[in-house]
């Protein structure tokens, strides 16, 4: 299985509902959002995709979440604003961007600071 990887960034806001503590307060980070999808197969080029092409395919849902209130957003207006919730939801909205018969986003990894962070896979 080969597997390429890309690194992003946004910064947004947001607040811990029902948290007994500072996180229930609004409070923001910067974010630093890593991607890995993988392919058995290389393309004609010998890769799983272009680096250029991930990154273009992310950009814009990474844009949406950039200097943001999460709360306000879908589905974290219905759902705590984790930071485990949020690798899952930029899991399955990049999956659905970049998934192919060949290719799939196999992690999603989000830094909330730089020694906390939480992921998403899908066995």
């Amino acid at each position: 299985m080969y597997q390429i990887n890309i690194e992003t960034h946004f910064s947004s806001a947001h607040r811990l509902r029902h948290y007994n503590g500072e996180c229930e307060r609004l409070h923001g980070h910067n974010w630093k959002v890593q991607i890995s999808v993988a392919s058995e197969v290389l393309n004609d080029l010998g890769m799983v995709m272009d680096f250029k092409d991930l990154k273009s395919n992310v950009k814009p849902l990474i844009e949406k979440l950039d200097h943001q209130y999460i709360n306000d957003i879908y589905p974290f207006n219905e759902i705590n604003p984790t930071t485990e919730n949020i690798s899952k939801y930029l899991f399955d909205e990049f999956s659905k961007l970049i998934n192919t018969d060949l290719i799939k986003v196999t992690k999603v990894e989000i830094w909330e600071s730089p020694t906390s962070s939480a992921s998403y896979t899908q066995s």
